[in-house]
């Protein structure tokens, strides 16, 4: 197996005091360890959870490891825009720039469900979420020197478990088509990657760059549908010579792709740790890489969606406040 990119030492030797990121899903896996990394180097991290006791405990755990790491915890639960909205205007209160937005958090493989808002659940969490989040920030992004948007997609935007990743518009919600959770990660997946590839369009020439990462394989809690961490655990070795990486070697490239001074020269380009992919020369992941999947060089399509991203969460809103 290919063995894991690393970042430059120096990247994390970087001093970031002054400086303000948004990370979402930052109380375990690669967003915590995210989260701890930045704190190491003098950040201030807004680590957005939907479980607020387990944040808590994150933040106290790195403060022990990291003396006076600035953490801040907020409630985010990507499957209600009440509750993104409300994020927003927590983080809007306090911060006047942000530095950084990790886009972080997501969901895998789950029976199907519906998010408050009645969207598919993974699209609605791992995309129409994030895509709300990033609109109502976007502002203060623009408003800061160098702001970064990380967009963690997944090489299973390319296939997942032999489902080809692709945006089905005229059902995105699963709501005609017979439900398969293998399919709906791989559309949220390639959706993310469209999100930053269009994003970098639309915000070229303003300073923020948007870029999306596969953050490898790694042993979390996000496959817990598939594989219970305990089984994970049990079969450490085994998976590990399948491509399994740890939660540190998972946040190299989410790390890399806000650090690394060569990034901004590629906004909406995909930057892959090692993966699984129909053409198996991509497995050993690139910073930044090709997709192998067609879609995910589609233009048109990465506009409609953000267009379609947009209207779908308008017309909630307006049911919302109807109702």
């Amino acid at each position: 197996m290919a063995q894991p990119l690393m970042c430059d030492k120096r990247l994390l030797s970087l001093d970031l005091s002054g400086r303000t990121y948004v990370v979402t899903g930052g109380a375990s896996g690669i967003g915590r360890v995210t989260v701890e990394q930045l704190a190491r180097q003098g950040a201030t991290v807004v680590v957005g959870v939907r479980n607020g006791a387990a944040g808590q405990k994150a933040a106290d755990q790195i403060r022990r490891e990291v003396p006076g790491a600035k953490i801040e915890i907020l409630h985010l639960d990507l499957a209600s825009l009440d509750s993104v909205e409300q994020f927003a205007e927590q983080f809007l209160a306090t911060h006047s720039e942000l530095h950084g937005l990790v886009n972080n958090a997501g969901v895998m493989n789950t029976p199907r469900g519906q998010t408050k808002d009645g969207f598919e659940l993974q699209f609605g969490t791992n995309h129409l979420g994030h895509f709300y989040l990033t609109e109502l920030l976007l502002d203060v992004l623009q408003k800061t020197e160098g702001a970064r948007i990380i967009c963690l997609s997944s090489c299973y935007h390319d296939k997942a478990m032999g489902r080809e990743g692709k945006i089905d518009f005229d059902d995105l919600h699963f709501t005609r088509r017979k439900y398969d959770g293998w399919t709906a990660y791989a559309q949220s997946k390639l959706a993310n990657l469209l999100h930053a590839k269009e994003l970098a369009r639309r915000l070229e020439g303003t300073g923020v760059t948007a870029v999306s990462v596969h953050p490898g394989w790694v042993r979390t809690n996000l496959i817990r549908h598939s594989a219970p961490v305990f089984l994970q655990n049990a079969l450490a070795g085994v998976l590990k010579l399948a491509g399994l990486i740890e939660p540190w070697e998972g946040a190299q490239t989410t790390l890399y792709a806000l650090l690394s001074p060569e990034v901004p020269k590629h906004s909406g380009a995909f930057f892959s740790q090692t993966g699984m992919y129909r053409d198996r020369s991509k497995n050993a992941g690139g910073w930044p890489m090709s997709s192998p999947n067609p879609h995910a060089h589609d233009d048109e399509l990465a506009r409609r969606l953000y267009d379609e991203s947009a209207r779908i969460i308008a017309e909630a809103r307006q049911k919302r406040r109807a109702a």
